[in-house]
């Protein structure tokens, strides 16, 4: 075995580093001492203590901490004590007699209940709370031995009130007497301890006394009025009474209370009574059989709101105070609605619970409530609109999608009233007679009552909204007539119109209560349409303090998202309710033929009127487009027939299109094409009619093809005249494939030729490839199943002229394609006498000649190459 390096200089480096490392240690050895020899004439200060975090960090991982132990294995020994305590006097409690019996259960509670005195003075807490659970435990067996043997007789649910009631009262005599007894002082720290001074944090503070009797008083506190109701047999009325005396009892302690286990257990308390006693309580007064019995219920109701808004009033904290605010409104509204519900039809009482709702932030503001509470009772106000809203919406849907159902059976006959004209597709809503008074009153509340200007153009958003709901569902619940119904619905449509398209070109007040609130300096300089806003006439600059925190790009400050003006929230809103409504109404309208077309006509020159417009534009299209349908249909004219007026609205929108810009434009060019594509699916069962639909939708491309910016319809244009060509031909019988090819290859290769002088650099592929293809590919198809000769010959010298033509002007799309025709033809016309010829020759002749004729390319395959490459060069030179 080889060493590499041998073990004598191996050794020999083994020692020069040991001997380093001597040294070194030596040199470490001094520094150490010189350092104890500082630190003791010069002691340093001791080191601050661990933060929580850092010493968890650095100390070991424990999964419990020794307190935490400490309390789980307490809590398991008082409840292991209270099993045995239960079942001895459950069980076992025959064994002894009367005198055994209180002297055990007595002598274990005494001793239970004065055993956390002693612990609590010698600071042990935790045993103390453990014990002191025991022994209140032992006082509710105490109680029930005492009912078992003495007061048998006595009835258990008044025995229960007493004695919940001693129970509570005994408990917290008993908390407030542990209160008085102090933990030992912690020892101070002698100056000569080497860990110095604790910090305070390393001892906190525990409060004087247990925390378990006052907290287990209340719960007892909890029985006593609600066990003496059951007991006395005051009914469902004094149950509830007691509920919410609790309930005010429990709001009352949490609001005193100095502990937070005790504040924590008397809200608890108080949400959970309170909260079922508010329940009960609306309960009896919406279902009572009277007024009187109403009367009751909405004082109760009022009982729950009073101590729900003296909470609020106390609250610290302004979320909670405003949440128990809102509480307290939802209460009073109910309690002021339900006298009016046993008195008034069910008709009425969404409307006065609204008025109720209404008059809550009026109320609020006449009194001096803290600001907090304030914004409790506007917000359950809001509740209770939203709530109102959604009640009526049922009603807005039947109006709007009911009028579907004619659809199946338009023209039937005008029915008698607006309602049964709705509810041709759906049933209407019961009680929704008052379904526009509540719009109507919320629309109101929106526009009086909201005054904030970054609210203002929402609020009035939404009370445009719900007054164009109103406005809609009147007809159908005063059951108006059909007419006047119709009439509601266009002059509904027409003035949203003009709100959106007609008011909103002038500037935007400036005022904060006035429609369009101002969104900054520059917004008094810019006009405001229903499509956004329009380019100032002038550049106008904004003071830099409105932006003092614009963020900053790789090139300068960057402007932030701009969300959507308030102002155009207005006539978006108009524009989009005047759409639904116009919809609406068409529906409405196919009841009768004279009303149907009245109302598209209507409607058309409507929004024809604003076609500068997108939206407008695109439903005057569509409404142009069921108008010709209609009168089509009137005129007892076929489907066919009809496709030719429905061609007027695309040619009516080639002539429109130049005049309008923008998405204007678009929406115009969009609803034409949209219209011929109808009338071509009209046409499409009757070929003639189909082509000449199609030629028409041809010269109106062609007409659209001469603007400049519109060259590309041109294609379009073309494309319709040879569909047009080939339905006709089709409708004729015409099965040759060349009377609907060369129609199109001839154009197709004049276009050719005028490209190729307009550049010709262009390649032929380009210019001559389509028209060339379209002209030989189907006839090629056609002679290969053709049995006769002209048709071959004829392709054949086609396809010579156009391979000559290619080799004279180097042009590459004639020459493969002629080429590769005329190969083709070629062998289709020699295939049968090749079959002759194969079949006349022994069998031994063809892998001869495949034999040789391998061998002369491999002799001569490097010449060959040489002539693929002078080809592809060939071609690649051409165009």
């Amino acid at each position: 075995m080889t060493h590499f390096p041998p073990p004598a200089e191996e050794l020999r480096l083994l020692d020069a580093e040991l001997s380093r490392l001597d040294a070194r240690r030596a040199q470490l050895l001094a520094r150490r001492g010189w350092l104890v020899a500082v630190l003791r004439q010069h002691p340093a200060p001791p080191a601050p203590p661990l933060p929580p975090v850092a010493a968890a960090a650095v100390g070991p991982v424990q999964d419990t901490t020794a307190p935490r132990v400490q309390n789980v294995l307490l809590v398991l020994g008082g409840v292991l004590l209270t099993v045995a305590a239960v079942a001895f006097t459950l069980v076992s409690w025959g064994h002894l007699g009367i005198a055994g019996r209180g002297l055990v259960l007595g002598a274990v509670t005494l001793g239970a209940l004065a055993a956390p005195v002693p612990l609590l003075r010698r600071g042990l807490a935790s045993t103390a709370e453990s014990l002191a659970g025991l022994g209140l435990a032992l006082t509710v067996l105490d109680v029930y031995a005492l009912h078992e043997t003495v007061f048998a007789d006595t009835d258990g649910t008044g025995y229960g009130a007493v004695a919940s009631a001693l129970l509570a009262a005994v408990w917290a005599v008993y908390g407030h007497l542990l209160r008085t007894v102090r933990p030992p002082r912690p020892a101070e720290p002698s100056p000569a301890d080497p860990r110095g001074p604790r910090p305070a944090e390393a001892t906190p503070a525990r409060p004087a006394g247990l925390r378990l009797p006052l907290p287990s008083a209340l719960g007892a506190a909890q029985l006593p009025l609600l066990l003496w109701a059951v007991a006395a047999a005051t009914g469902p009325w004094g149950i509830t009474t007691a509920l919410l005396l609790t309930g005010g009892f429990d709001t009352v302690l949490a609001l005193r209370a100095r502990t937070g286990h005790l504040r924590v257990t008397a809200a608890v308390g108080a949400c959970a009574l309170g909260g079922w006693g508010a329940l009960a309580a609306g309960l009896l007064a919406w279902t009572a059989a009277g007024p009187a019995d109403a009367v009751r219920g909405a004082a109760l109701l009022l009982l729950a709101a009073g101590i729900a808004l003296a909470a609020a009033g106390r609250l610290p904290a302004p979320k909670a105070a405003t949440g128990a605010a809102l509480g307290a409104g939802l209460l009073v509204v109910a309690a002021l609605g339900s006298v009016p519900h046993a008195v008034l039809p069910d008709t009425w009482t969404v409307p006065v619970l609204l008025g109720w709702g209404v008059a809550l932030p009026a109320a609020a503001r006449t009194s001096r409530l803290p600001e907090a509470v304030r914004q409790g009772l506007a917000r359950a106000s809001a509740v209770v609109q939203g709530l109102a809203v959604l009640w009526a919406l049922p009603a807005v849907v039947v109006v709007l999608l009911g009028p579907a159902g004619w659809a199946a059976r338009a023209w039937s006959g005008a029915p008698d009233d607006v309602r049964a004209a709705v509810t041709a597709g759906l049933p209407w809503p019961p009680h929704a007679v008052t379904a526009p008074l509540v719009l109507a009153v919320v629309a109101g509340f929106l526009v009086t009552a909201v005054r904030a200007p970054a609210r203002r153009p929402r609020a009035l958003a939404g009370a445009l909204a719900l007054a164009w709901a109103a406005a809609l569902v009147l007809p159908a619940a005063l059951e108006l007539p059909y007419a006047a119904g119709l009439v509601t619905e266009g002059v509904t449509t027409a003035g949203l119109v003009l709100l959106a398209y007609g008011v909103t070109r002038a500037p935007a007040p400036t005022t904060p209560t006035g429609p369009y609130p101002s969104a900054g300096p520059a917004a008094t300089a810019t006009p405001i349409t229903a499509d956004g806003p329009t380019a100032p006439s002038e550049p106008t600059s904004a003071p830099t303090s409105q932006a003092p925190h614009a963020p900053h790009g790789p090139h300068g400050p960057t402007a932030p998202p701009t969300p959507l003006p308030s102002p155009l929230l207005i006539p978006l809103t108009a524009t989009v309710l005047a759409l639904v409504t116009s919809a609406g109404l068409a529906l409405l309208a196919l009841a009768s033929e004279s009303a149907t077309l009245v109302v598209l006509a209507f409607l058309t020159a409507l929004f024809a009127a604003v076609v500068r417009r997108p939206a407008p534009a695109a439903a005057a299209g569509g409404y142009a487009t069921a108008l010709a349908c209609a009168v089509g249909a009137w005129l007892d004219w076929q489907p066919q027939h009809s496709a030719l007026l429905v061609l007027a609205v695309p040619a009516a929108a080639a002539l429109v299109a130049p005049r309008v810009t923008g998405a204007a434009r678009y929406a115009v060019e969009a609803t034409g094409a949209a219209s011929a594509l109808v009338g071509v699916g009209a046409a499409v069962t009757d070929p003639p009619m189909l082509a000449l639909v199609l030629a028409l939708c041809g010269v109106i491309a062609a007409g659209t093809a001469v603007r400049p910016d519109r060259r590309q319809a041109g294609y379009a244009a073309a494309a319709l005249f040879v569909l047009a060509g080939w339905v006709r031909l089709a409708s004729w019988g015409v099965e040759t494939p060349e009377a609907y090819t060369l129609p199109v290859a001839v154009p197709a290769l004049v276009v050719g030729v005028l490209r190729r002088r307009r550049d010709p650099l262009a390649s032929s592929w380009t210019a001559y490839g389509p028209g060339l293809a379209t002209g030989l590919l189907p006839s090629l198809g056609a002679a290969w199943s053709d049995p006769h000769w002209p048709r071959p010959l004829l392709l054949g010298a086609a396809a010579l002229l156009l391979t000559l033509l290619g080799a004279r002007h180097r042009l590459r799309a004639p020459l493969l394609l002629g080429g590769a025709v005329l190969a083709l033809d070629a062998l289709h016309e020699l295939a049968p006498y090749l079959v002759q010829v194969t079949d006349a020759l022994p069998r031994w002749v063809p892998p001869a000649l495949a034999g040789l004729l391998l061998l002369a390319v491999g002799a001569t395959y490097e010449r060959r190459l040489r002539d693929v490459r002078r080809v592809r060069d060939l071609l690649g030179r051409m165009r």
